[in-house]
């Protein structure tokens, strides 16, 4: 049996691990004392099928069917609805078809989202099948699964040192314990370059890029818990309901070295001054800020499969906003390349995801 080191315990990783564990010796190697701490944890995470370029889409479509039924699925209603105000009709035009929206009436639109400002709203348009994604439990479902299938998932393990033997890898890590595979597994999201690097391999030019998230209070009496999930025409803000609360974000994308992410405070006043447009609920303060990182491929797809350098070194990186969504295909697709199966995903889809596309 294969050993299969996993470098990242975020929801590439841990999804990975879940697939490899029942046919693979497996080791996780997270560096944070927790699963799940950077990326994967900070995200407003929904399951909009239409969201991406056509890479992604191929993936989220391929990913439906596990959202919904695997361990009793991980999606709850929510509706997706963008807004947007006079002068704005052909970029509007333009989101909408690409999401999948189809145009409703203000009436339509603030009887979905009563705080909606009609003085500056002019268009909107919907689509009910948008989800929520339970992320933790997604993530507890897949670390359950790997660790039933015999998966060890080690935390507070940093990584140090990668050196290729003759035989596999060998892996250092910060409190001074060598890991050893066959094979190894790059799902180490905003880190991902620097992990190839510390390999010995060529960086695929991955990009972190910050995305920042505030809390914010409503009016007293004010529960927001069936409203959808709101996009301000050209992703310049959105916002989705929170345990009775509201989450905006400015939808910021600013590149920043991999590092534990805070938000910037203009940034997001910012971008609360775009959401206080949308609406007639003041912003009277917030509950909560925080930041995350979204790693971006070049050309804006997932990198996944053998590297071109190295057979024995996978990449399962780039995953930008799309990381929950498209977890249980992306996983799929490495689980079939690393154990030399036949991938379930169509060849162009897995030609445009092959870290082979940037050698």
């Amino acid at each position: 049996m294969s050993r299969v080191l996993i470098i990242g315990g975020g929801i590439a990783g841990i999804s990975a691990a879940a697939r490899l564990a029942p046919h693979a010796d497996v080791t996780v190697l997270e560096g944070e004392d927790s699963l799940a701490y950077h990326a994967s944890g900070r995200s407003a995470a929904m399951f909009l099928r239409n969201y991406g370029n056509a890479t992604i889409k191929a993936l989220n479509a391929a990913s439906a069917d596990h959202h919904h039924h695997a361990d009793g699925g991980v999606l709850s209603p929510r509706g997706m609805m963008m807004v947007a105000s006079a002068g704005h009709e052909e970029a509007f035009r333009a989101d909408s078809a690409d999401l999948g929206l189809d145009a409703i009436t203000m009436d339509q639109a603030a009887s979905l989202w009563p705080i909606l400002n009609r003085d500056t709203i002019t268009h909107a348009a919907y689509r009910e099948d948008a989800q929520d994604i339970d992320t933790d439990l997604l993530i507890q479902n897949f670390a359950r699964s790997a660790r039933a299938a015999g998966a060890q998932i080690v935390t507070g393990a940093r990584v140090t040192g990668i050196e290729r033997m003759a035989t596999g890898w060998r892996v250092t890590t910060a409190d001074g314990q060598t890991h050893e595979g066959d094979l190894l597994v790059n799902a180490a999201g905003a880190w991902a370059d620097t992990v190839a690097q510390m390999a010995g391999l060529t960086a695929l030019g991955i990009q972190p890029y910050r995305r920042s998230m505030a809390r914010i209070a409503l009016p007293q009496g004010m529960s927001p818990a069936d409203w959808p999930f709101v996009d301000g025409v050209g992703e310049s803000w959105y916002c989705k309901p929170d345990a009775g609360a509201l989450i905006v974000s400015p939808a910021d994308e600013d590149p920043i070295e991999p590092q534990d992410a805070w938000a910037d405070d203009m940034v997001l006043a910012e971008g609360l001054a775009r959401y206080q447009e949308a609406v007639t609920a003041p912003v009277t303060r917030m509950l909560a800020n925080w930041a995350g990182l979204r790693s971006f491929a070049p050309d804006r797809a997932l990198v996944i499969g053998a590297d071109a350098e190295e057979a024995s070194f996978f990449w399962c990186a780039g995953q930008g906003g799309y990381g929950f969504q498209t977890a249980p295909a992306a996983s799929q697709l490495l689980a079939d390349l690393v154990l030399d199966r036949t991938p379930a995903l169509d060849a162009s889809t897995v030609a445009a995801l092959d870290p082979k596309r940037f050698a």
